[in-house]
């Protein structure tokens, strides 16, 4: 009979610890779903040549990310990238890319938040595990004659007990509550990787950026220097033509301001330089008393990006996948809000010893235990919080509202950046030819009116005009080829990266639309904890 009875007692115990199991697994939290978003099936900006070769190509064999073929996308935010600004095949940009990954300091504090995340998850995922603690020490106390089953007339005993125990809690996950919070700060911890890469992004393109700004101006600072040499060349045949002569002083003096107007302009382009100089020291992590950059003027940016998909540009884009990940994270607090709804079991116990004297504390017979909480109730269910919990619940799901429209607004802003970037290029080709046929004309307008005054038959306001003018169309094709060079690094950030297969600067095609993989890629990108040990 005490054997049935013991296994029916085991069967208890086994049941009850089912039902528990059970309940652990019933997560109150919503499945989450990515939100659907207007996903055109390709760049209206594209080049028509892409165009067409992404709408023939759904019938073809290459990859959805080469065609105008919809697919489902993905957060991709830890793809390998790689060096993408290797494309320009400009050695001193490659090497200014390294020195920024090494050394500056946003990238450093990006990489920092990114550890506090995971401290964060490892902290939520410890509720997991049952709790160990130990205590030594004694407690005075009274107990009451009705506890020690004496009359009422006894009083009760008063004593010192000395205790050296090991106690133990665990929570049982009912509902999901555990688990929520760990999807919720586990999300929390993707989204500040993805922030972490969107920072490296965003550097590496403010580091390409500044250094053809720089190379921009020192464009302008060449054309200054010529345009010096000109005029000075010029005021000296002006003065020649006055001591003969045949000018007025009027003309010396509009030649001499005009030297003074570019050596004064010359200055405020050095200015510029200097300023310039100084940002991309400090992208470098280094005191700007400290670098100096040597003058080299812009090469003609002739590297072509292949846009792929807009599908493709939601797997890319680091941002996009933060704000994603950021849905995810408020999707699992949804979850955690409904948990408190329902009830919450703590399990404790305690084992150890306890003795009337410190002498007497670690003698076998001073072995005592409890299961049970210590104070309190094991299974608790909220009854009555003045709406609290419902205001949490509310609140947790007005901030998924509120992530959801971020996300999707996160998206057409990229969408709006790709298509920005392309009509750029797009049009800076035209606007480009246009502005060098312009410097051509100006040139030869500026030489025939430089012959014709030297030989008497137009007056000095003619050469001067002629000089502006070239001045001018030249600072404005230096001018255009910096914003070609800006707009195509603006290009591949909007994209979201580089590609794998690409090839050096000056050929008409730029690699794959693919993204980089496999041990080149993997040593191109920066990871948290490489930049985290500098």
């Amino acid at each position: 009979m005490n054997r049935f009875e013991s296994l029916g007692g085991w069967g208890r115990a086994a049941a009850s610890g089912l039902l528990v199991a059970l309940l652990a697994a019933c997560s109150v939290e919503p499945t989450y779903k990515r939100p659907e978003v207007d996903t055109p099936v390709a760049f209206k900006e594209a080049p028509a040549a892409a165009s067409a070769a992404s709408g023939a190509s759904a019938a073809s064999a290459a990859s959805p990310q080469d065609t105008g073929t919809w697919k489902q996308a993905q957060p991709a935010d830890d793809a390998h990238r790689g060096e993408w600004w290797t494309i320009f095949g400009d050695p001193q940009l490659n090497a200014l890319e390294e020195q920024a990954a090494a050394a500056n300091q946003d990238l450093k504090a990006a990489a920092a938040r990114v550890q506090q995340a995971r401290a964060v998850t490892q902290a939520a995922k410890s509720d997991w595990f049952p709790k160990f603690d130990a205590g030594f020490g004694p407690t005075r106390e009274r107990a009451s004659a009705a506890s020690q089953f004496q009359p009422d007339s006894a009083g009760g005993t008063t004593g010192t007990i000395w205790r050296a125990q090991v106690g133990a809690s665990y929570e049982t996950d009912l509902f999901g509550r555990i688990g929520s919070n760990v999807n919720a700060t586990r999300a929390d911890e993707q989204q500040t990787e993805a922030l972490f890469r969107s920072v490296q992004l965003s550097l590496q393109a403010d580091v390409a950026q500044n250094y053809f700004q720089l190379r921009e101006l020192d464009t302008d600072q060449d054309l200054y220097r010529r345009t010096v040499a000109l005029r000075e060349d010029t005021l000296k045949l002006v003065e020649r033509r006055f001591k003969e002569g045949d000018i007025g002083e009027l003309d010396v003096s509009r030649s001499r301001n005009e030297l003074a107007s570019a050596r004064a302009d010359a200055v405020g382009v050095a200015r510029q330089r200097a300023a310039s100089e100084h940002s991309l020291a400090i992208l470098l992590g280094k005191p700007p008393a400290d670098f100096s950059f040597a003058e080299a003027p812009l090469a003609p940016v002739t590297v072509r990006v292949p846009p792929g998909l807009p599908s493709a540009l939601l797997e890319r884009r680091p941002d996009i996948s933060a704000a994603e990940r950021a849905m995810m994270a408020a999707n699992a607090r949804v979850g955690l809000a409904k948990s408190a709804f329902f009830p919450k079991l703590d399990i404790t116990g305690g084992a150890g010893f306890e003795s009337a004297t410190l002498g007497d504390l670690f003698m076998w017979s001073s072995r005592a235990f409890i299961l049970g909480p210590f104070a309190g109730t094991a299974l608790t269910l909220p009854l009555f919080d003045g709406g609290r919990r419902k205001a949490n619940l509310a609140q947790a799901r007005s901030k998924y509202d509120e992530d959801v429209a971020q996300y999707r607004q996160q998206v057409l802003v990229a969408f709006r950046e790709v298509e920005d970037n392309l009509a750029d290029l797009r049009l800076l080709d035209d606007q480009m030819r246009e502005q060098n046929d312009a410097v051509v004309a100006s040139q030869r307008a500026a030489h025939l009116s430089r012959t014709q005054y030297t030989e008497g038959a137009v007056s000095y306001l003619d050469v001067i005009d002629g000089e502006r003018q070239v001045l001018i169309s030249q600072l404005q094709a230096s001018h255009l080829s910096g914003t070609q060079a800006v707009a195509t690094v603006n290009l591949i950030r909007a994209l979201g990266g580089g590609w794998g297969d690409v090839k050096p600067a000056g050929d008409e095609a730029v690699g794959a639309v693919a993204p980089a993989s496999g041990p080149a890629a993997a040593s191109a990108d920066v990871s948290v904890d490489q930049v985290a040990k500098r």
